[in-house]
């Protein structure tokens, strides 16, 4: 006669393989709404930018991109990862609509410019992180174009901008710069014109603190058009 429990117990070990929870925190790049109001989730960890379910009506705590969550996430062999048990780790400015449209403006960069990753360098949740602390206690713009500088930088990506990227010249008196903060003669782009030696100050500081506010707004809407 068959033995039900040490056959239930053997299938229990058999789908522990391939099912297993884990415990993560990080901060919502995305979320995607998909059939019957169900969602795939975008999450920057320390070490991955996870994709994972999230099933309408099961019991999470407010699933918006910008907050930073702890969860449980659930893998299976058959199925992308499925979201449990999230709780909200967030900071108190988010429910300011003037820091929460720029923070979640700025976590859509990061997702476009991450997505098709799953591993991913500390880097990146540290430097969010960082500005999460700081995003209500200077300029959010400040923040988030020094931030943009610090990415590019680890990446290899800020150019000298004494030499123009698309001709190859020397650049003198004004500069232009494109998207990527990309330096360049006004004639070669028609960008954003800056003094060269502030921009050559920024760069070599990985900060914007010495350019005025009109600047920083020009560079902000730099920023904005993404990596």
């Amino acid at each position: 006669m068959l033995d039900f429990v040490a056959f239930f117990s053997k299938f229990d070990i058999i789908c522990a393989k391939f099912k297993k929870r884990r415990n993560l925190q990080g901060y919502i790049l995305n979320v995607q709404k998909v059939k019957n109001e169900d969602c795939i989730v975008t999450v920057l960890t320390p070490s991955k930018v996870v994709s994972c379910y999230r099933f309408y009506g099961a019991r999470h705590s407010v699933i918006t991109q910008g907050y930073k969550i702890d969860f449980e996430l659930e893998t299976s062999i058959n199925f992308m990862p499925r979201l449990h048990n999230t709780v909200h780790l967030g900071f108190p400015w988010l429910i300011e609509r003037k820091y929460l449209l720029k923070w979640q403006n700025f976590m859509r960069l990061f997702f476009m410019h991450l997505r098709d990753l799953e591993e991913t360098d500390e880097f990146y949740f540290d430097l969010v992180e960082f500005c999460a602390h700081r995003f209500d206690k200077q300029s959010p713009k400040r923040l988030i174009v020094d931030a943009y500088l610090q990415i590019l930088n680890h990446e290899g990506r800020l150019h000298d901008p004494n030499f123009c990227y698309f001709c190859n010249d020397e650049i003198w008196g004004e500069i232009s710069l494109t998207r990527g903060f990309l330096p360049s003669h006004e004639a070669c782009t028609q960008g954003m014109k800056f003094s060269l030696n502030e921009i050559c100050d920024m760069y070599k500081i990985k900060k914007c603190l010495n350019l005025d506010d009109e600047d920083v707004e020009k560079l902000y809407e730099i920023v904005m058009q993404g990596f």
